[in-house]
């Protein structure tokens, strides 16, 4: 006996890998705190396929993570347990370095699910029921709209902190990734610890960044200024940097290594750079195609005797997340 091929809508979402680039006001007297700048990337990506499906079922990498999520909406929503997925994991942004993986995966697989089962879900919802967000809304403003993105940080009565703010990313400017295997930024628990018990920064160093943000960042932004644009994520960097020090081993930045590669690039005379989130992937932001060749090429050169190093070539993604309908066919 044959069986029929049967046909079920299909759900593709591809979601971009964002740079944190600093907090602006950890400080709180106004009744606001955080406010950070972060930029959608082109690359890395998430990507994942999903269908109904009579089980929960997950292919490819971060299955614990996708099934959590799943089963967290479950809940949280009130679908009936039988509101089961089959999720393809196709691609997945690096967990744990800085690239804000986590949010990523939650609203992919929550905006998935909730097409898929009529939901009519936000992704500030999403965010909000799977415990991220919790003091950036960069990942959900990147998700959204790509580009440059600020947000506005957390008040009193503030659920995940607004987007108050976004432009283009430059077309012409390019990104170098600095990777590094093996090393992981705070996160969880230990990130949770730091936030606690470090002491608030004085009012002062609050006001200077955003002083930087506003009227250096977001103008260069305007007139493709790299020099300017520089300038002003070195003093978020510096600031946000030497804050958390302590937090992930006494450095501005979490890696020994990735802080050579950035010394380096600084004495190459790169104006923009750092270190994204809690690290370790460090970046660096140059002008154009051809120079960011050429720096690549002496980076693979320099630190050759570095296994755990990779750099990757990538640029800003001036869109938000693609969602793609198709009909997938199952026997």
């Amino acid at each position: 006996m044959s069986t029929q091929a049967l046909s079920t809508q299909q759900i593709t979402i591809t979601s971009p890998a964002r740079l944190h680039l600093g907090f602006f006001d950890l400080n709180g007297e106004l009744g606001r705190k955080f406010g950070s700048l972060g930029i959608a990337l082109a690359q890395p990506v998430t990507q994942l396929a999903m269908t109904k499906n009579d089980q929960l079922k997950v292919d490819g990498l971060e299955c614990k993570r996708v099934e959590y999520i799943v089963k967290k909406l479950t809940e949280v929503v009130g679908c009936s347990p039988k509101n089961n997925v089959h999720v393809r994991m196709q691609q997945v942004i690096p967990a744990h370095a800085g690239l804000g993986s986590g949010t990523q995966l939650a609203l992919t697989v929550g905006m998935a699910y909730s097409q898929l089962y009529s939901l009519d879900l936000t992704p500030s919802q999403i965010a909000q029921y799977t415990a991220r967000g919790a003091r950036s809304g960069i990942g959900i403003g990147t998700y959204l709209h790509g580009g440059v993105v600020i947000d506005g940080g957390r008040g009193l009565d503030t659920v995940v902190p607004p987007m108050i703010a976004r432009a283009d990313f430059p077309e012409e400017w390019r990104i170098i990734l600095i990777l590094e295997d093996c090393h992981q930024g705070v996160h969880g628990e230990e990130e949770a610890a730091a936030f606690k018990n470090l002491a608030p920064v004085p009012a002062q160093v609050s006001e200077k960044i955003c002083r930087h943000v506003l009227m250096q960042a977001l103008p260069a932004l305007a007139e493709h200024n790299i020099v300017d644009f520089g300038r002003a994520v070195a003093e978020l960097q510096h600031a946000t940097g030497d804050y958390f020090a302590p937090a992930q081993g006494g450095g501005r930045y979490a890696s020994k290594n990735v802080t050579q590669v950035l010394t380096w690039l600084e004495n190459q005379g790169v104006y923009c750079l750092g270190q994204s989130s809690w690290g370790p992937t460090g970046f660096a932001i140059v002008e154009n195609e051809t120079l960011a060749n050429e720096l690549l090429l002496r980076l693979n050169q320099q630190f050759a005797n570095q296994p755990l190093l990779s750099f990757k070539l990538t640029k800003g993604c001036n869109h938000g997340a693609k969602v793609e309908l198709s009909h997938a066919v199952s026997q």
